[in-house]
């Protein structure tokens, strides 16, 4: 069992299946020490979840829980190829939503994911985030969470 997984199960939560992409993209791609992560949706263990705007099909809350979710599935991808052992920390966080006209509680969502981050991580979970609205998702996501972060030494690329 990896650290992630031990931190993870000590705070109550599953790990989800990894997902695969949709699309022609890796869901994980290396240069050098630099990782990116591809966009991660509420996706558990290959349901749909969190489908519909902010503000209008679903509150806060379940905004806070879908980036959550979309935070456990980043955490999946980076358990899938490293360990966390080999991270330095989490650089930066791109956060995208999809509200209602009027709905203004974006921070709060996007706390879902970094409240997670440094939950599981600690210290290498600490990041800068742009959160960004946008009209439309794929599949009518609410939430979708894209990041970036380093591990201490250079490896191969890999694209998975």
């Amino acid at each position: 069992m990896t650290s992630i997984e031990k931190q993870i199960k000590k705070l109550g939560l599953v790990l989800p299946e990894p997902s695969t992409p949709g699309g022609n993209y890796s869901s994980c791609n290396t240069r050098g020490n630099h990782v990116s992560v591809a966009i991660q949706f509420p996706i558990k263990n290959g349901e749909f979840l969190y489908q519909g705007k902010l503000g209008a099909e679903l509150d806060t809350e379940a905004g806070y829980q879908a980036m959550r979710l979309c935070g456990l599935n980043v955490l999946a991808q980076i358990n899938k190829y490293f360990e966390v052992e080999q991270m330095e920390g989490l650089l930066h966080a791109d956060i995208f939503y999809c509200g209602a006209e009027g709905w203004d509680d974006a921070p709060k969502v996007a706390n879902g994911a970094s409240d997670l981050f440094v939950e599981v991580l600690g210290e290498k979970g600490q990041h800068s985030r742009a959160i960004l609205g946008v009209h439309a998702l794929p599949r009518q996501f609410s939430v979708g969470l894209a990041v970036t972060l380093v591990l201490r030494r250079r490896i191969p690329w890999i694209f998975a």
